[in-house]
């Protein structure tokens, strides 16, 4: 058998396979198709991305109140120390107010609880209130007895 024979031969059983798988596929309500090619991924080019920067940095410019747009391209410079933004302090008339008014907040609750009696005796009326839990009746207890129950012996237990 030469090797041209050989390859004739699994061409044809590969064929036959195929047709086989078809057929099974097919019955099963499935079709057999190739997977789908991802789209080509759009590339732009660096004068387009830098285009697109600026126009970004002029917004935000805008944004953040800056008066001259931003430059297209940025120079780079030195690690300059970054200033902190001075902070915001409160007056002295405004710290009195703050002051005045949480005096006057502790003032309120320390005369509360001073004066307990205005208010408590209220809750405490509705929190003393019992409540009565009745018992069945005894007759009752007994019927649900079973009259000829009897424990369980030894020689049950053991078979």
């Amino acid at each position: 058998m030469s090797i041209d024979t050989l390859i004739a031969e699994i061409d044809a059983e590969i064929a036959r396979f195929q047709k086989a798988r078809i057929l099974l596929a097919g019955s099963q309500g499935r079709t057999t198709t190739a997977p789908a090619k991802k789209p080509a991924k759009r590339k732009l080019s660096a004068a387009s991305r830098e285009r697109i920067a600026a126009a970004q940095r002029k917004r935000w410019a805008a944004t953040k109140g800056a008066v001259k747009a931003a430059a297209a391209k940025p120079e780079k410079k030195a690690a300059a120390p970054a200033e902190e933004p001075a902070k915001r302090k409160l007056s002295t008339a405004a710290r009195k107010q703050i002051a005045a008014a949480q005096k006057k907040r502790w003032a309120a609750i320390k005369a509360k609880k001073a004066n307990p009696a205005k208010k408590a005796p209220a809750k405490k009326a509705a929190a003393t209130k019992k409540t009565t839990v009745k018992k069945p009746p005894a007759a009752k207890v007994k019927e649900a007895v079973p009259e000829n129950a009897t424990p369980a012996s030894p020689e049950a237990v053991s078979s």
